[in-house]
């Protein structure tokens, strides 16, 4: 390999570890995706159970959807097709289940962009690409599409951004769990190490998977996050 391909390689690693952080500003530790109200019903209750549901998430519900969107932002942006990201974007934002998810998001997406815009973007360094997504409709940025663009344009590889994008997902899923004490540090990491393959089979499903077999089916994660929306004592926003 060399100096200037090793280089380009250690600026696309550090700018992933840094997107994916629990330390970059987007709010992610404000909500649980559900999670809070599955614990208030008892649904969830202990490292069983809450590795169960954070697999569903991310293999069948919007841990799903996300790699998708990712994908597609990242492939369209990495093209220039200024339309098919904003497409994708568009279709990130339409399929959530609740209000609240709606909400997690899209905040999460604005934030993203506000904070690349602010310190990573390439044009800030005279490049002639940016992250940002022509929005015309005012539809605003899912994180999904954020992520996957930015990616594109640092050159980072498609599957270790969508590796570390669910791995943040997973993760501050885990960290909902743990605040809401459902489980330990040392549990809260085994559940991580445990979801090493979920994870990893939920990226190499996503570069498989067709653009129009899209959607998820985590009927209880949807329905515990619109109950949520009414829970009368709440730590998180979703």
């Amino acid at each position: 390999m060399s100096a200037a391909s090793m280089a380009m390689s250690t600026d696309g690693l550090y700018r992933l570890l840094a997107w994916a952080s629990p330390v970059f500003p987007i709010g992610a530790f404000g909500y649980s995706h559900g999670l809070e109200a599955a614990v208030e019903a008892g649904a969830v209750h202990d490292r069983a159970t809450l590795e169960r549901w954070i697999v569903a998430i991310i293999a069948r519900g919007s841990g799903r959807i996300d790699a998708d969107i990712l994908r597609d932002a990242y492939r369209a942006a990495a093209d220039g097709d200024e339309g098919r990201l904003a497409a994708a974007n568009r279709r990130g934002g339409a399929y959530r289940a609740s209000a609240e998810l709606a909400l997690e998001s899209g905040q999460q997406g604005a934030a993203f962009l506000a904070a690349y815009n602010a310190a990573w973007n390439p044009l800030a360094e005279g490049a002639q690409a940016s992250a940002t997504l022509p929005d015309g409709t005012g539809e605003g940025i899912c994180h999904a599409a954020a992520f996957g663009s930015a990616a594109a344009y640092a050159g980072i590889d498609l599957h270790e951004a969508l590796l570390a994008y669910l791995h943040a997902f997973a993760a501050n899923l885990m960290s909902a769990g743990l605040r809401l004490g459902i489980v330990g540090q040392s549990d809260g990491q085994r559940i991580l190490a445990a979801l090493e393959p979920v994870v990893a089979a939920a990226v190499a499903a996503a570069l498989a998977r067709d653009e129009e077999d899209f959607g998820a089916a985590t009927f209880a994660a949807d329905l515990a996050s619109m109950v949520h929306e009414t829970q009368y004592s709440r730590l998180f926003r979703s």
